[in-house]
């Protein structure tokens, strides 16, 4: 593999070149999905005794390579695709030996195919570094530092280059053809039974192995250059199916993955105009030029530059019917005004007919892309292209200029769910084109600081978008969840290269890098020298863009000093503990008021998230079996985190006095001086003001020196709402103790500068105080997970409930509250307090007056929207004594659903049907249907309603909508795919009867994706991966369908299939017999069997060995494993995933089978003229002939005197075709010939001989020389004989 263009950072030690430029010409065939073309690399030696290059290059069929202008016939090209099939009748034993066939291309990085030596005619020579050219080449050194005009400051002729660039570049062209693209490109809408506009466009590169599928290359991250790309294509969809080159492959047609395709019937599938809509080209750089191609008809050449380096695997293009949105136009002048000439054009494509949803998805992206440029820079490049295409997988695909975009992210107006999840995504894919593609990771191990800096500033713009409490909101569920995640796992270090094992892996470094960069962030604004991160990131790309940045790869030791640099501060412990550490400690926190010294003593006690024996789950169970074949281990735990940490003391009138503590050892004591003359009398003024209400007497609080903050919470207070509501109040006795605090409460880390968690030991009128009056939602979010964990209560309840009713809280504290309701939603002592308080609530925001009938639907109110989603779901987790939904919860539910009404709302409510339908099979899954019930403390009374009427009520409902989405689609099928998931939830309680025909119609060809993966997916958790019908489909389907992003979701599927065969089923030890009142226990599962569950549950080895035993039988599998290696659709890594999973289920087999036909017999028939035709017979021999003794040979007979000397005569050879066949009267087997004999000349004049020459002798069979047997002229026949001539001797 060749080296990157900069000498200081070399692709591969002893590569001994780099790039500078290269030139790509492709001619596309769209219909056939073939292409030919050349590409033209200019190659820097890096010594003079360079005699061939190595080049990554697949699918290729390799023209025509020259080297500054001569050939080069040595060239040696390996193509993989070639070698994914065993030339005989193979089986999934055999893994290994065709693994061994392609693992030079499985490696990473993979090995190069292409080897091109230098004939003796190219010669390398030294470069005058004061000569003109070494200035070109010393200026496209350069190239990494142009401005934005594209226009950069050429070094001068006298100016020397660098060491390696003192030699005459070698200029190398590769003509090329490829027959069937198989992987690089994905073509959509070409097939006769695909209705979608047709286009294609390139995959993801974002691994090597992708880019080279196209074109020779260095398929190689910072093997980066310039480049020059000309794509010749139709010019519209009719000329794509009409043209010369789509009629035919080897003059019969179309052959696509081994299907047949007649480009007349696809011609007649479209109309007029579909048939005129004009294709267009986007692609990675700038247009330059597009020219209609003379030589063909109907064909055009789009001609794009690209003066900025970047490597083969950030070149993108697509083609197809796009229509062009200018996203400029959603700019605000203001902004406008203040980029000028530094305002970066914003253009948009998608397929016709999603203009609106493109307008929409993408409203935010000229805001972003301006917050970007001021805050961090100019943006590296001259515009920014979004292309949204169908199938595409991942969701976008980040290139230089260009992101190709799924359409799956597209939404319409009318649509509120995605907002928030497809926003983050958008502005993700802007920041990436300043850190991912301008800057790329050094090593793989540096990938955190490019993927932390990236989501690091798509944060910073979603904050000033959708402001501090969203953001705080989100960053402590990211927390939180890190710390639940982080235990066991290596360091965001080591996780770089661990990247495209699992999506895991790469799921937890999107979660945990930025997470590190705010707490940094946080800890150099705490100290007010400069302006946090910001500033930091910038000097970043500034660099890159001045070429301080070799190669625009950033490392961690580089950002590190850095950051060192511009924060003024040490950060070595910092990046010991979050970088190349891992884990996330716990603190324990113990909090008392010293009166005599008038301090508060803390005691913060540290301990770290220790690895635990945990069990396996079959969602997770393939990478934990990567993890451990890879030895991923767990990262150093650190003995104690260390570092700065602010403890904020909250007085009454709300003032916080904050002070800051260093965190050095595992146990802080710290005593924190505190005076205050307020003694919580905010509590003892409440109580005045609620005495004096009640008595009717009108509280004045003038002239009093109490102190009273209104704050939040501060809802339903009248005793006629108490009694409404049936609220709780606080005991006297807690009363009087909140009254002897000298404090409301404390915080613990209050500027969220950790990545921990935190459990302070303060009593929780304390934590409501924090609920009540801090204004940060981090704090309220942690005063409300307190009183979610608390045991129930009915003071609990109503303080959840009155957060829950303040429309001044943040959405996301409010749903916390719905959804902690649900541990008070219980029968006995609490009667079923939380389930009124969620029905109390939902009846007075939607519900009419004094009626459980909701009212029309309005989603104008985001934050109404998500109220009105939240208590449904919560409503159906409730259960009584018996773990079953009482009636109450699935009637409410079953009338929310029928009496929705969206006549008069703007919005869509497809998510919120979805979100009732749910909630309902949840609940309804809880219970046995009635006539099933077999408990006998139950007693069904039908005078509650709960009958079978009712039963049939909910399952009617639920299939109601689902007949409505197939006449009106939903937002992605939303309710079809939820109608399928309530079927499974139903069928798997035994509440409806299994009836998987039902769910198998939606998994077949032709439906959408989303639903077809949902199908299979409820299929297998129903069990049916056990059915092999079922199981043969879908490995069908996995290995034939063209949807790569189908594929790879139907992968992750077969990982779980896998999981949940090796982890199994609970098993039930033990038996329970009941005699006389006594209960007995008889253990039924040996020590052994026990042993050998909890391994299968807790190791991968017990897992595995339990997954060999499963499925080593299932010749299914085995033949559906095999079947689909052998797939023309699935591209290399696909395959690897395919032959991993043998090699984890089979054993290697060094075996080929080979096959050999019975031989049949023969018929011979005589169709005159001294002529035999032969013929075979379905009739085959399977015993073989018995032999047959040979007879002796008869005695030489006497050799007379010849009275003239005979001619020479050639022996008969066998050789020659001709049989020789010994006649005599005891047989006629055939022999070999015997030894050469003194005797006349055998070939005379043929006749008939009469019998009495022969006696009873028959004529040897007639054989046909080769030449006869082709059907050639003429036919030879000889008749040997052997013995003496008849009447030798006897005196004629």
């Amino acid at each position: 593999m060749s080296g990157a263009i900069e000498p200081q950072n070399p692709t591969l030690p002893g590569a001994g070149f780099s790039v500078s430029h290269q030139k790509v010409e492709l001619d596309i065939d769209l219909l056939a999905r073939r292409l030919k073309g050349k590409t033209e690399i200019v190659i820097n030696p890096h010594s003079k005794e360079l005699r061939n290059v190595r080049l990554n290059c697949r699918q290729c069929d390799i023209k025509r390579i020259t080297a500054n202008g001569r050939a080069c016939p040595n060239f040696v090209y390996e193509e993989p695709y070639s070698k994914t099939t065993l030339p005989w009748e193979a089986g999934v034993h055999q893994h290994h030996m065709l693994r061994k066939k392609i693992e030079a291309q499985l490696k990473t990085p993979p090995e190069e195919e292409l080897v091109i030596n230098f004939p003796k005619s190219v010669r390398i020579d030294d470069l005058d570094p004061f000569s003109i050219e070494a200035s070109a080449v010393a200026g496209a050194r350069s190239s990494v530092g142009l401005k934005d005009d594209n226009v950069g400051e050429l070094p001068s002729a006298r100016t020397a280059i660098e060491p390696d660039r003192r030699y005459t570049p070698v200029t190398v062209l590769i003509e090329f053809t490829t027959s069937q693209i198989r992987d690089g490109m994905q073509f959509v809408g070409w097939e006769d039974d695909d209705l979608r506009y047709p286009h294609a466009y390139t995959k993801s590169f974002s691994a090597p192995g992708g880019a080279c599928c196209l074109f020779p290359c260095v398929d190689n991250s910072t093997a980066r250059c310039t480049w020059e790309i000309s794509i010749k294509s139709p010019k519209t969809i009719g000329d794509a199916v009409s043209s010369p080159q789509s009629s035919a492959i080897n003059g019969l047609g179309g052959l696509t993955n081994g299907v047949y395709k007649e480009p007349e019937l696809f011609q007649s599938s479209m109309n007029a105009e579909d048939s005129a809509l004009e294709l267009a080209v986007i692609c990675t750089g700038d247009l330059t030029d597009e020219v209609d191609d003379h030589a063909a008809l109907g064909r055009k050449t789009s001609i794009f530059s690209c003066g900025i380096p970047l490597s083969a695997q950030q070149i993108g293009f697509a083609i197809g019917p796009f229509e062009h949105v200018n996203l400029a136009e959603f700019r605000e002048g203001v902004e406008d005004d203040k980029l000028g000439q530094n305002a970066v054009p914003l253009h948009g494509f998608c397929l016709p007919g999603r203009i609106e949803e493109v307008r929409n998805t993408c409203l935010l992206m000229a805001k972003a892309i301006d917050f970007f440029t001021l805050e961090y820079g100019s943006y590296p490049f001259w515009n920014y292209k979004l292309c949204f295409v169908d199938d595409a997988f991942p969701e976008s695909v980040h290139t230089g200029f260009l992101t190709i975009c799924s359409n799956n992210l597209l939404f319409p107006a009318d649509v509120i769910e995605p907002l928030e999840r497809v926003s983050r995504h958008m502005v993700h894919a802007l920041a990436s084109q300043w850190m991912g593609v301008s800057v790329i990771p050094k090593e793989p191990n540096d990938t955190w600081v490019v993927v932390g800096i990236a989501y690091f500033m798509t944060d910073a713009f979603l904050r000033k978008l959708f402001g501090k409490n969203d953001y705080g909101y989100r960053q402590k569920q990211a927390a939180d969840l890190v710390v639940d995640l982080d235990v066991g796992r290596p360091s965001i270090y080591d996780t770089g290269p661990l990247v495209g094992f699992d999506p895991f892996e790469a799921e937890f470094l999107e979660l945990k890098a930025p997470l590190v960069l705010s707490i940094l962030d946080r800890r150099f604004t705490k100290t007010g020298s400069t302006s946090g991160l910001s500033r930091i990131i910038s000097r970043v790309f500034l660099n890159a863009k001045v070429g301080d940045l070799a190669n625009g790869a950033i490392s961690t030791s580089y950002f590190a000093r850095m950051c060192e640099k511009l924060g003024h501060a040490k950060l070595e412990s910092f990046f010991a503990q979050w970088v190349y550490g891992a884990g996330c400690p716990r603190f324990q926190v113990t909090q008392k008021f010293n009166k005599k010294k008038n301090v508060v003593d803390l005691l913060i006690t540290q301990k770290q998230s220790e690895q635990s024996e945990r069990d396996l789950e079959k969602e997770t169970f393939m990478r934990d079996v990567k993890e451990e074949e890879h030895s991923v281990y767990a990262g150093p735990l650190q003995p104690v985190f260390t570092g700065p940490m602010t403890i904020c003391i909250h007085e009454a009138d709300g003032s916080p006095y904050e002070h800051l503590i260093e965190i050095k050892e595992a146990q802080t004591r710290v005593e924190i001086l505190y005076n205050t003359k307020y003694k919580r009398l905010k509590r003892s003024k409440r109580q005045k003001e609620r005495i004096a209400t009640a008595g009717g007497v009108e509280y004045n609080p003038d002239g009093n020196d109490d102190v009273l903050l209104y704050c939040l919470g501060d809802v339903l207070q009248s005793e006629e709402e108490m009694q409404q509501w049936q609220l709780a109040e606080w005991p006297k006795e807690t009363e009087e103790e909140m009254n002897q605090e000298a404090y409301e409460w404390i915080r613990v880390d209050s500027n969220f500068e950790w990545i921990c968690r935190t459990t302070m030991s303060m009593p929780g009128y304390m934590f409501l105080s924090q609920l009540q009056q801090d204004k940060d939602v981090v704090a309220q979010l942690e005063s409300v997970q307190f009183m979610a964990n608390q045991k129930e209560h009915p003071l609990i309840s109503t303080i959840l409930l009155r957060t829950l009713m303040d429309t001044r809280y943040f959405h996301g504290i409010r749903t916390t509250a719905a959804a902690a309701l649900v541990k008070h939603a219980k029968e006995g002592d609490m009667g079923w307090l939380g389930l009124f308080h969620l029905e109390k609530a939902f009846q007075h925001f939607f519900c009419y007056d004094a009626s459980p009938i909701p009212q029309p639907n309005d989603f104008s109110d985001r934050a109404a929207y998500v109220i009105k989603c939240a208590i449904p779901r919560t409503v159906a987790k409730v259960r009584d004594g018996r773990g079953r939904s009482p009636i109450r919860a699935r009637m409410f539910l079953l009338d929310k659903l029928k009496f929705n009404d969206n006549s008069d709302n703007e919005f869509s409510d497809s998510h919120y049907l979805s979100t009732l339908m749910e909630a309902l099979a949840e609940a309804m899954a809880s219970k046995p249907p009635p006539g099933q019930d077999m408990d006998a403390d139950f007693s069904f009374d039908e005078n509650d309603g709960d009958d079978i009427r009712f039963h049939n009520a909910c399952l009617e409902e639920l299939d109601r909508y689902r007949r409505t989405d197939e006449w009106l689609p939903s937002y992605h099928n939303i309710l079809s795919r939820t109608a399928l998931n309530c079927t499974r939830i139903l069928s798997s309680a035994g509440v409806i009867d299994d009836n998987p025909s039902h769910l198998i119609q939606y998994s077949r060809d032709g439906t959408a994706d989303g639903l077809r993966i949902n199908a299979f997916s409820n299929l297998f958790e129903m069990g049916l991966a056990k059915n092999d019908a079922v199981l043969r489909w879908f490995l069908f389907a996995l290995a034939t369908d063209p949807s790569p992003y189908f594929r790879e979701h139907a992968f992750r599927l077969l990982g779980k299939i896998l999981g949940s065969y090796a982890i199994g089923q609970p098993s039930d030890s033990s038996t329970t017999h009941e005699h006389e009142g006594l209960i007995i226990e008889q253990e039924e599962a040996s020590t052994e069997t026990r042993k050998a569950d909890l391994a299968r549950r807790t190791t991968v080895h017990g897992a595995l060995a339990a997954l060999k035993d499963e499925l080593q039988a299932n010749e299914t599998l085995k033949r559906g494993l095999w079947t689909a290696i052998a797939s023309p659709v699935l591209s290399l890594p696909e395959l690897r995933q395919l032959l991993d999973i043998c090699r984890l289920l089979y054993g290697p087999e060094t075996k080929m089978v080979i096959k050999l036909c019975y031989p049949r017999y023969w018929r011979c028939r005589r169709v005159g003229r001294a002529k035999l035709q032969f013929s075979t017979t379905d009739r085959v021999r399977t015993r073989p002939m018995p032999k047959r003794a040979l007879l002796p040979l008869p005695p030489p007979p006497p050799t007379p005197t010849p009275l003239h000397p005979p001619a020479p005569l050639p022996s008969p050879s066998l050789a020659s075709g001709t049989k020789i066949k010994k006649e005599d009267s005891g047989g006629s087997e055939f022999m070999p010939p015997p030894p050469p004999m003194a005797r006349k000349p055998l070939f005379k004049p043929l006749r008939r001989p009469s019998e009495g020459e022969h006696g009873s002798a028959k004529p040897s069979p007639v054989r046909e020389t080769p030449a006869a047997a082709e059907g050639e002229k003429p036919k030879l026949k000889i008749k040997l004989k052997i013995g003496p001539k008849p009447g030798l001797g006897e005196g004629k």
